[in-house]
């Protein structure tokens, strides 16, 4: 078993910064790809970022490429989301999600998932 915990969401106003924080435990950490997901109020959860357990790969959503980096510090069990030039359309709950293999984009290849943080942009 594997346990997430996110933090670092909140509010923040259009074109500003937030970096998210996932904190994995319980489980080997090491070795498993890790992603982000978001999800908007009656909206699907949709793939955001994700790297692998190397951290020599990562691949962001077009959406928010050139915005927002994953990466990850292995020997804090640690993987971060940091978001820059924000807009509204990111609001949305953010999660973080695990997995034993290879990268994968669709959810329901991941194993584990945080409870999600709240990231609301103000225009």
């Amino acid at each position: 078993q594997m346990r997430l915990v996110e933090s670092g969401g909140g509010l923040v106003l259009a074109g500003g910064s937030l970096r998210l924080s996932c904190a994995a435990s319980g489980s080997i950490f090491n070795f498993n790809t890790m992603g982000w997901y978001h999800q908007a109020p009656g909206k699907e959860r949709e793939f955001v970022a994700v790297i692998s357990w190397s951290a020599s790969t990562a691949y962001a959503d077009d959406s928010v490429k050139g915005r927002f980096t994953i990466s990850r510090d292995n020997a804090k069990n640690t993987v971060y989301l940091q978001m820059n030039s924000l807009k509204p359309e990111d609001t949305a709950v953010y999660y973080c999600a695990a997995r034993g293999g290879g990268i994968r984009y669709e959810r329901g290849n991941y194993d584990y998932w945080g409870q999600g943080t709240q990231v609301t942009v103000s225009s």
